[in-house]
């Protein structure tokens, strides 16, 4: 159990309906929550205390996808097709694309 003592609110203004000593004595709030994940951790109920824990990955690095490999290939394939006359913009004498394509 930590030994540590409890950081008080000893600057806040008393309230003349309590008890003389209460307000004085009553720990903060958000002191008393990370001693108890502390001690949670320290009797292994808790693997570890979640606000000690860094981000488990960077923000994403944008990336232009034009500039992959794959999409590089997709497009040689397509100015191929389209230089060999395997596909062609839709036109009246060619209302829909083509059933088959030649790949001989």
């Amino acid at each position: 159990m930590t030994e540590e003592p409890f950081d008080t609110s000893e600057n806040a203004h008393r309230d003349r309906r309590e008890h003389g000593g209460a307000s004085a004595l009553r720990p903060d709030d958000d002191e008393l929550a990370r001693r108890t994940e502390e001690e949670r951790v320290e009797a292994g109920v808790d693997a570890y205390d979640p606000d000690d824990v860094p981000p488990a990955t960077d923000e994403p690095v944008p990336t232009d996808v034009t500039q992959s490999a794959e999409y590089q290939d997709a497009e040689a394939e397509l100015r191929r097709e389209e230089s060999e006359g395997e596909i062609y913009p839709l036109t009246e004498r060619h209302p829909f694309p083509p059933s088959h394509y030649d790949r001989s």
